[in-house]
C-alpha cells in the first residue's frame, strides 16, 4: 500500500503542474470582396502594437465597474500581435490583390509599402460592443506610394456571451480595419 502511494504521489504532482487545457480561439478576419487596386504590389504588415492586456494570451472582456477580466478557460490560439498582423495581411490581399505578408519580409526585393498598426483599445465592452481603436501608418521605403498616418475607431456587435462571441467580434472588427486600410492606400 505504501509503495503504491509513493508511486502515485509523483504522478499527482506532475498532473498539478501540467498546463490547463484551456480552449484556444483563432484570430481571423471575415473574408471580404475586392474593393481597391493598389499601386503597391507588395505590402509588409509589421507586427501589431497592442496594449499589454490585449497582447497577453488571455481573452479579456469588460466586467462590472469597467475593469477588464480574463475570460475563464479561454486563450488566443496564437500570439495576438502576430495573429492580428496575419489577419490584416490576409484581409489586404483579398481586398486589394496586392501580396501582403507579415514581417520579417520574406522576399529579396523589399516591399512597396509597409503597414504599421498601433492599437489603443481592443476588448469586448460590457454593453455588448467590441471596441478596436488606434492608428495605422503606411510608409514607403522606395517612395512608390504616398505615406500617411490615419486613426481608426471601429465598433462591432458582440453576438452572444463568452470567448467565441468575442473572437467573432474581433474578426469582424479586423475585416473592417482591413477594408479601411485598403481604401486609404
Amino acid at each position: 500500500m505504501i509503495k503504491a502511494l509513493s508511486l502515485m504521489l509523483p504522478l499527482t504532482v506532475l498532473a498539478a503542474c501540467a498546463p490547463a487545457n484551456d480552449a484556444r480561439y483563432l484570430i481571423s478576419a471575415v473574408p471580404g470582396k475586392k474593393i481597391a487596386n493598389l499601386r503597391s504590389r507588395t505590402v509588409e504588415v509589421r507586427l501589431v502594437s497592442l496594449p499589454s492586456y490585449a497582447a497577453a494570451s488571455d481573452i479579456v472582456a469588460e466586467g462590472e465597474g469597467g475593469a477588464l477580466f480574463a475570460l475563464s478557460g479561454a486563450q488566443w490560439a496564437d500570439d495576438p500581435a502576430r495573429g492580428i498582423a496575419a489577419a490584416l495581411a490576409r484581409g489586404l490581399t483579398e481586398r486589394t490583390g496586392a501580396s501582403a505578408a507579415i514581417e520579417p519580409w520574406p522576399l529579396n526585393t523589399g516591399p512597396d509599402a509597409r503597414l504599421d498598426v498601433r492599437v489603443d483599445q481592443a476588448y469586448a465592452r460590457a454593453d455588448g460592443v467590441f471596441e478596436l481603436t488606434g492608428q495605422f501608418a503606411v510608409s514607403s521605403p522606395e517612395g512608390t506610394v504616398r505615406e500617411f498616418v490615419k486613426r481608426f475607431d471601429i465598433r462591432t456587435p458582440v453576438s452572444g456571451q463568452g470567448p467565441s462571441a468575442t473572437a467573432d467580434a474581433l474578426a469582424k472588427a479586423l475585416a473592417e480595419l482591413a477594408r479601411q486600410i485598403s481604401l486609404a492606400m
